[in-house]
């Protein structure tokens, strides 16, 4: 059983009781001069935007108010030095809005670091990365660079105000024949979740900035990083041309030394992140590990080398000697040659790799090269696709747990999948789509044709695919509204509950993941929001006529006075469902009643490797409140995973 925090002051004040202990509190003076050059530069930023300034030149400018608003709000001036630096970040966004108000935005123009910013998709929030452009970058020259995405560790003083410190304007290393990116991805999350969307989106912004070569992106990190590395390396295969992991943690049971099975419904989903599962993908992507000799993580690198031999796939590892957790200059050198080697290489053009390795456990992680799977048979299990070029020019696949699949045209002449006649790829679906598709039935593998193919991307028989997979946590990796009632709720007490569910989404959102979540009524919903975003529904059908709308199509009965789920009752003054499926008005997007994040605060402060679905698909919950009507306690009585067709197992 666990408790928690109920309303959004005492949310906040639990969140951060540990970190104010930590901070030292600015001098009224230094808070005062930041206070005041946080509104004047948020007056300037309203200026901007009725002028109708760019949002997209506009989020470079905005990146500096957000980092002292965070600052300020969460007291997380851990250094004595925070406060001038927040005062410099201020003092340079100014600058900036300044300039863009005189029509120039020439930030980014010649050789240096700097900050920029871009608004997310995810929460509309404003974030920040850092880009360092070397000698020789002209943005008029033409010329494609390479790029590299390089992941920070944990830093217990981590927020936008050090980052921004730690970056702006300093010198780019001599000889640096590339453009760098460094990622703050919401901060100390492993890149998970919308840390992990915050990597994209930060490359999107700098590939639609600056010419980049996609066929030299490396990535590569430490620590924190260096799991982040492994997570980004092996689950996205095909975007890197190399990839580079220090330290960093690969799985849970082995790095917490956790020696007892967790309850079914979290150990399934385990294989969403842990790296060690999906070793086989270390096949398609060239590899480099480095560990210290005395170092405890040296153990992650030694895990994935194993993992890996079990496939036969080979992994660089360097170890080094007599070294903690950091890197030595000789093992430093060696792994940035192996990066900048295969840089050089680049990787192949369209359609890359015609033999690959590929596996994964969910829909999330559902491609590499040519090759895109769309239907699972078995959820949270290993599936596999290998694939030859024989002597004849036929791609021959095998595959393992896979049901639904697709093969960009052009990526072989001909395709066989588990022994099936060869398919002209070419000739498939009238050669009018892009993508060939491919369902198995009960007598083996079906190509499909241009009709079959249209309806099948359309889901009528709403099958889980990808981006439409679950689990709960899933539906925040993308954009989403949190949806509260304006009625009359039909259980006071599960509104009570679930008002203060939302209310600790709030608060563990706002400082674990650095933005505020979108809240609005049920009578301020659009068609709009319904069509490009995830929704988010807090209460029940009578307070929340939203939930009214869709909870016939959901696998429930919600009456007044019972919930029914899955053949039992519950009493909806002291249980409640929540769950994720597709949204009845837009199956095409997810609904989530009555969550957020199933992760909390005690899994961020106690290891990025606690940070996976809490719940799974659904849950039922009994919770009771408190006398003093501030908190809560839940229990969970079941929860599970819906099978591929979103029905319960």
């Amino acid at each position: 059983m666990r408790t928690w925090c109920g309303l959004v002051a005492a949310a906040i004040a639990l969140t951060f009781s540990v970190t104010a202990a930590m901070a030292q509190a600015p001098s009224p003076e230094g808070k005062a001069a930041i206070q005041d050059r946080l509104d004047r530069l948020n007056r300037e930023i309203e200026v901007l935007r009725q002028q109708g300034a760019d949002d997209r030149v506009l989020a470079d400018v905005e990146v500096y108010a957000k980092a002292a608003d965070w600052i300020l709000r969460h007291n997380e001036f851990y250094k004595p030095n925070y406060e001038k630096d927040t005062i410099a970040a201020l003092d340079t966004g100014l600058q900036r809005a300044a300039a863009l108000k005189g029509g120039k935005s020439d930030w980014g123009t010649a050789p240096g670091s700097l900050i920029l910013g871009y608004r997310s998709k995810v929460d509309e929030s404003v974030q920040p990365y850092a880009l360092q452009l070397p000698a020789g970058f002209d943005p008029a020259d033409g010329k494609r660079w390479p790029l590299y995405v390089v992941l920070h560790g944990r830093g217990g003083t981590l927020n936008e105000v050090s980052f921004i410190r730690k970056h702006d304007g300093k010198d780019v290393a001599e000889g640096q024949d590339w453009i760098q990116l460094d990622v703050f991805g919401r901060i100390n999350n492993a890149y998970r979740w919308s840390g992990e969307t915050d990597v994209f989106e930060a490359m999107a912004d700098v590939q639609r900035r600056f010419r980049i070569d996609d066929r030299r992106i490396v990535l590569w990190g430490f620590s924190m990083g260096g799991a982040g590395a492994w997570h980004l390396g092996v689950h996205h295969p095909s975007k890197w041309v190399a990839v580079g992991a220090g330290a960093g943690f690969v799985d849970f049971y082995r790095y917490q030394n956790v020696k007892e099975q967790l309850p079914e419904y979290q150990h399934r989903t385990l294989r969403i992140y842990d790296a060690a599962d999906y070793a086989l993908n270390l096949a398609n992507v060239p590899f480099i590990t480095y560990g210290g000799e005395k170092d405890k993580q040296l153990a992650a690198s030694l895990i994935m080398r194993e993992e890996a031999g079990e496939v036969d796939v080979p992994v660089e590892l360097i170890i080094g000697k007599n070294m903690g957790h950091k890197f030595d200059d000789i093992s430093k050198e060696k792994f940035m040659a192996f990066l900048a080697e295969h840089r050089r290489k680049g990787r192949p053009t369209f359609p890359g790799r015609r033999e690959i390795r590929f596996t994964t456990s969910t829909l999330r992680y559902n491609d590499c090269e040519w090759l895109t799977l769309h239907e699972l048979d078995r959820q949270y299990e290993p599936s596999t696709v290998e694939s030859r070029l024989d002597e004849r020019n036929v791609l021959r696949l095998t595959t393992d747990n896979v049901t639904a699949l697709s093969i960009a045209r052009g990526a072989a002449d001909r395709v066989s999948i588990d022994g099936s006649e060869p398919v002209d790829l070419n000739a498939a679906a009238d050669s009018n789509l892009p993508d060939v598709y491919f369902v198995r039935e009960s007598d083996g593998w079906q190509v499909l044709d241009y009709d079959e193919s249209l309806s099948f991307v359309e889901n009528p028989e709403q099958h889980k695919r990808p981006g439409l997979q679950g689990p709960i946590d899933d539906a925040f990796m993308e954009p989403f509204v949190c949806v509260k009632g304006t009625g009359t709720a039909w259980s006071q007490p599960l509104q009570n509950w679930s008002d203060a569910a939302l209310s600790r989404f709030e608060a563990e959102f706002d400082k674990w993941l650095r933005g505020h979540i979108p809240v609005i009524s049920d009578s301020e919903l659009t068609d709009e929001q319904i069509a490009q975003k995830n929704l988010v529904l807090f209460g029940d059908p009578g307070s929340n006529a939203v939930l009214a709308r869709v909870v016939e199509d959901l696998p429930l009965t919600w009456t007044k006075d019972r919930i029914e789920f899955d053949g039992q009752e519950y009493d909806p003054a002291t249980h409640a469902v929540v769950m994720i499926f597709p949204n009845p008005l837009n199956p095409k997007r997810y609904v989530v009643i009555n969550s957020g994040h199933t992760i909390h605060e005690k899994d961020f402060r106690a290891s990025n490797s606690w940070l996976f679905p809490k719940l799974g698909d659904f849950a039922v919950l009994k919770f009771s409140e408190a006398e003093d009507g501030k908190s809560f306690s839940e229990e969970v009585v079941r929860a599970g995973i819906f099978n591929g067709h979103w029905e319960l197992p």
